[in-house]
C-alpha cells in the first residue's frame, strides 16, 4: 500500500484492493472540494447580503437627501454621510435632476415685493424650482444692513429676508461668488453668510479663507453624491486682490486664480459621482461667449467637472454638450429689474445626471415683469425655446 498500511473497509474488517483503496482516496478529494466550494458560496452570499442592507440604508419612501456640511455655510449641521471613491461612471445609477436660475438681487421694485411678503417674491417660478432634487441660483448682492459700501459704480445691498424669499421658492443653493458678493466689504460678507445659514440655504464661493470658498456644497441623494462650486470670472480690476479668499483671508472663490479652482474641482472628483461647477463669468449683454469662458470651460470639463453653468451677462447665452460635459454659457437675469426685451427673457435650466453621465436638459423659459419671474405658455413659450436653441451656434457646443 502506498502508506505501508493495510487499509480496511468501513467496518474495519477486510483488507481493500488497491483499485478499491484509489476511488475511495478520490471521492474523498472530491468531498473535501464541495465542502469548500459550499463554505464560500455562503460567505458570498453573506458579504452580499451585508452589502445590499448597508447600500439600502435610508433609500426607501423617495428621494433620500442626505447633505454633507462644508465650510462657513453648513457648520450647524452634523456629518451624515462617509466619503468614499467613486466606483462607477454612473455612480449607483439613480438619475438626479438639476435645476439652474441666474442672476438674483432685490432692488427696487423687487424690494418693496419682498418687504411686503418675503415668499411672494418667487412663488410664480417656485414650481420649477421644486421639482428638482437641486436648485441653485447666482445671488448678486450683499445680504446685510451695513452702510459702508465699497467704492464701485453699483452696489446691492438686501435685507435678511431675501434668504427667506430664496428657501420659499424652492432654492437650495445660492452662489456668492460674483462682482457684488462682496459690495458692503469682509463684514458685510459675514453677514451674507450668517443669514444664510440661519435661513438654511446653503452658500458657495465664498468664505473665512480659500479653503472655505472653493470647498463644494455636498449633498447626497438617492446614493448619489453631488459636489457643487462656485466661483466668480468676474472682479473689478482694483478688487481683485481685495475680494479673492486666500489662505488665512475671507472673501470669495476666484475663477481668475485657474490653478486653484482646477485644484477644487479635482478634489471633489475623487470623491464625488456628479461635480458641478457654478460660474460668474462673460461679458454683459453679450449672447456668445468670450473666449476665456471658452477656454475656462475646456479647462474645467478636463479636470473633472461634469455640468458648466453660470450667470452675468444679463442676458441668456447657448448651452450644450462640451465632450461628455454639458456646459451653460448664461442664464440671464431671474429676479432682476430689467428695462429692456433682452434682459427680461429669463427662466430655468433642468438638468439631469446619473453620474457623470448627462441624460438630458431642457429650457423652461419665463419673462421678467416688474423685476419677478413669470413662466410662459402656448406659442410664446414654444418660440422663446427655440430662440434659446439658437443661441448655441456661437458656442461650439453640440446638442
Amino acid at each position: 500500500m502506498a502508506s505501508g498500511r493495510a487499509e480496511r473497509d468501513a467496518m474495519g474488517s477486510l483488507p481493500l484492493t488497491t483499485e478499491q483503496i484509489r476511488v475511495r482516496r478520490a471521492e474523498r478529494r472530491a468531498q473535501v472540494r464541495r465542502r469548500r466550494a459550499t463554505v464560500l458560496v455562503v460567505a458570498a452570499g453573506l458579504v452580499a447580503l451585508g452589502v445590499g442592507i448597508l447600500a439600502g440604508r435610508g433609500e426607501t419612501g423617495g428621494t433620500n437627501r442626505v447633505q454633507t456640511p462644508t465650510a462657513e455655510s453648513t457648520r450647524s449641521q452634523p456629518a451624515r454621510t462617509t466619503v468614499s471613491a467613486p466606483q462607477s461612471r454612473l455612480g449607483n445609477g439613480k438619475p438626479v435632476t438639476l435645476a439652474f436660475g441666474g442672476d438674483i438681487h432685490f432692488e427696487t421694485p423687487i424690494r418693496e415685493r419682498l418687504a411686503a411678503d418675503p415668499a411672494s417674491v418667487l412663488v410664480s417660478i417656485a414650481p420649477v424650482l421644486r421639482r428638482a432634487d437641486v436648485a441653485v441660483v447666482n445671488l448678486e448682492t450683499a445680504v446685510t444692513d451695513r452702510s459702508s459700501r465699497v467704492a464701485k459704480e453699483y452696489t446691492f445691498r438686501a435685507p435678511a429676508s431675501a434668504f427667506e424669499a430664496l428657501k420659499a421658492g424652492g432654492v437650495d443653493v445660492a452662489s456668492v461668488a460674483n462682482n457684488h458678493g462682496m459690495d458692503f466689504g469682509v463684514s458685510g460678507l459675514r453677514d451674507t453668510l450668517a443669514a444664510a445659514n440661519r435661513a438654511n440655504v446653503r452658500v458657495i464661493g465664498a468664505g473665512n479663507d480659500d479653503r472655505q470658498a472653493y470647498a463644494p456644497y455636498r449633498v447626497t441623494i438617492d446614493g448619489q453624491r453631488l459636489a457643487i462650486i462656485g466661483a466668480t470670472q468676474v472682479l473689478d480690476d482694483h478688487l481683485i486682490d481685495a475680494w479673492s479668499a486666500s489662505p488665512g483671508d475671507p472673501g470669495l472663490a476666484s475663477a481668475k486664480n485657474v490653478t486653484r479652482l482646477v485644484r477644487a474641482v479635482r478634489d471633489a472628483r475623487a470623491t464625488s459621482d456628479t461635480v458641478v461647477v457654478f460660474l460668474h463669468w462673460g461679458a454683459e449683454l453679450e449672447t456668445c461667449p468670450t473666449p476665456r469662458q471658452r477656454r475656462l470651460a475646456r479647462t474645467l470639463a478636463s479636470a473633472g467637472a461634469d455640468v458648466i453653468v453660470g450667470a452675468h451677462a444679463h442676458v441668456l447665452l447657448g448651452a450644450g454638450r462640451l465632450g461628455s460635459a454639458f456646459v451653460a454659457y448664461g442664464l440671464g437675469n431671474l429676479v432682476f429689474y430689467a428695462s429692456r426685451e433682452a434682459t427680461s427673457q429669463t427662466g430655468v435650466l433642468e438638468v439631469t445626471v446619473t453620474g457623470r453621465r448627462v441624460d438630458g436638459y431642457r429650457f423652461v423659459p419665463a419673462r421678467i415683469s416688474g423685476g419677478l419671474p413669470y413662466p410662459l405658455a402656448g406659442s410664446e413659450r414654444t418660440s422663446a425655446i427655440a430662440d434659446w436653441r439658437a443661441l448655441r451656434r456661437c458656442t461650439g457646443l453640440r446638442p
